[in-house]
């Protein structure tokens, strides 16, 4: 027997993390990494938050799960404060990012075909997005590597180029149900959405009666500086996804929508056996409890403001190696002149700093939003290390 116990779907790596401390994390022989991956935007309190790991002690000595069947008290709290500090009415919650997004493309046809009609069934989305890996979040993703051994895609997808508003108006048709965009493109390289782009957006879908659904699954839960991403980006979605964070590490997804997006999700149209169950609303209420304030907010945008300088100012010293900073908060890639997997790895196996590569040459930085100065001067000192080594070809 060759395959593996856990399916070989990832390439695994040789760091093996057995403890998370603050902003660290320990991997079985004792090695000590400092961690701005943050399990790619999830671990956003860090990885012993007291609120968040008492809030889930509590709850699963209590209750951990009961179906949907009967009334949800822990649900209707988290949901209430999430309709009440953003644009939405009304949440489904889910397990994941990739179903969030589901019952979000769900949502956006049932809003047209809720009357009967079935011709408005297609999302516009977007060159390099990434909306998940389940069957219909990789056919919403024009990126073939992830389409590949999975065909026929699901139907219902058209691809137009990010930040490019007049392809948007030549794709639209008599099937266009809605636009379904990240208002910064994660995977796809730290890439945010012009204003002109956004707000465009919402007036084709104002004018022709579709759906724009955000996909915040990275973007979400104060990691770019607000709540959500839209709030700085002058724009309102019909729809949005989130996950990662909203859990602070535990699974946790939501789809949020107007009462209006929303009319077409009634009794029977949508389930999850786990989604929303106690356990994991105990999760997202003490990441509530500790982000949305304004704050906490505020000082996520003063951590993104000073990192950015500093990169902005580091990268001058490293000409060959990066090309510029992008990203709002504590959301920021590094745009590089070379592939930025090799120098992900070298940070983390010789210098013990772990980042995150993604498309478009970028390499991610994701840490906690409770980073402190000593863990921002540890970074630059990992990071200066691993350019100066890098680049000459010494480890």
């Amino acid at each position: 027997m060759t395959i593996t116990p856990l399916m070989p779907v990832y390439p695994r790596c040789g760091v093996r993390p057995v403890k998370g401390e603050h902003c660290h994390l320990v991997s079985e022989d004792g090695t000590r990494y400092l961690d701005f991956a943050s399990g790619i935007a999830v671990n956003l309190l860090g990885h012993s938050h007291a609120g968040l790991i008492g809030a889930i002690q509590k709850q699963a000595a209590t209750l951990m799960h009961v179906s949907n069947l009967y009334g949800s008290p822990q649900g209707e709290e988290l949901a209430q404060r999430l309709v009440d500090a953003t644009f939405a009415d009304t949440v489904f919650f889910t397990n994941s990012g990739a179903e969030a997004v589901e019952a979000a493309i769900k949502t956006a046809r049932a809003y047209h075909q809720v009357d009967g009609d079935t011709t408005r069934y297609e999302l516009i989305t977007f060159n390099n997005a990434f909306h998940g890996r389940t069957l219909a979040t990789i056919s919403a993703s024009s990126q073939e590597k992830m389409h590949k051994g999975f065909a026929p895609l699901l139907p219902g997808f058209k691809y137009v180029e990010f930040n490019d508003l007049e392809g948007v108006k030549a794709a639209i048709g008599p099937h266009t149900a809605g636009f379904l965009v990240e208002p910064v493109q994660g995977e796809g390289g730290i890439r945010v959405g012009t204003e002109e782009f956004l707000k465009g957006l919402r007036q084709l879908a104002d004018e022709n009666d579709l759906m724009l659904v955000f996909d915040e699954v990275q973007t979400g839960v104060a990691r770019t500086g607000t709540l959500y991403a839209y709030e700085q980006l002058g724009v309102v979605p019909d729809i949005l996804a989130t996950a990662k964070g909203i859990g602070g590490g535990f699974p946790l997804g939501a789809c949020l929508a107007t009462e209006k997006a929303a009319r077409g999700m009634t009794f029977g149209t949508h389930g999850s056996t786990y989604g929303g169950n106690p356990l994991a609303m105990a999760a997202g209420n003490a990441v509530m409890d500790a982000v949305a304030n304004e704050e906490f907010l505020a000082e996520v945008r003063a951590k993104g403001e000073r990192l950015r300088a500093r990169l902005e100012q580091f990268i001058g010293n490293y000409p060959e190696l990066f090309e510029e900073v992008r990203g709002l908060g504590l959301m920021l890639g590094l745009k590089m002149k070379v592939e930025p997997r090799a120098f992900m790895v070298h940070l983390r196996d010789n210098h013990q700093l772990l980042t995150v590569a993604a498309g478009d040459n970028t390499l991610r930085v994701l840490p906690p939003l409770v980073i402190g100065d000593a863990e921002m001067d540890e970074f630059f000192e990992k990071l200066s290390a691993g350019a100066a080594d890098f680049e000459t070809g010494e480890s």
